[in-house]
């Protein structure tokens, strides 16, 4: 898998305003931002910011273990969100990326069984997404190289490059 797409911290200053502006146009109006974590952090932040939302939730997901290698399936992280804190509003589920969608498709159905309305945004949507985020910035078949993960870790938990 050599070629990439290589997002920059320039690009990515255009791509989230971008994907932030698309929701603003749809007329949704979240309540909350959830983040996807880790990997939607830093999106979930910035375009939280653009759509003038102070409330940020975080559910931790695992599912990539390296460059294309996989658990079975996700599993959801401690600390657990309250869920009954989504009862009844809007919810805004923000990634940087829809892979195999699992990741993003789990976090959706666990917020709709709670919340008014659930949406989900994402930087990247690859073709074999399972799932079809309602917002999409670029869509891409490659290996994604994201700013905020491309360079070597300081300190190895894993001894993983990438996950």
């Amino acid at each position: 898998m050599t070629q990439r797409e290589i997002l920059t911290w320039e690009r990515y200053g255009t791509a989230v305003r971008e994907l932030a502006q698309s929701v603003a146009d749809s007329g949704f109006v979240p309540d909350v931002v959830l983040a996807v974590a880790r990997g939607g952090l830093i999106p979930a932040g910035s375009v939280a910011y653009a759509l003038d939302c102070k409330n940020l939730f975080t559910m931790n997901v695992e599912f990539y273990t390296g460059v294309g290698t996989t658990l079975p399936a996700p599993q959801l992280l401690p600390p657990f969100l309250d869920l009954a804190e989504l009862n009844d509003i809007g919810v805004l589920v923000v990634d940087d990326v829809a892979d195999s969608g699992r990741t993003l498709e789990l976090v959706v159905n666990v917020c709709r069984g709670h919340a008014a309305e659930v949406r989900s945004a994402v930087i990247y949507e690859k073709p074999r997404s399972l799932i079809a985020p309602d917002y999409v910035w670029r869509r891409t078949d490659l290996w994604i190289n994201f700013p905020w993960s491309s360079e070597p870790v300081i300190t190895s938990r894993s001894g993983v490059a990438d996950a």
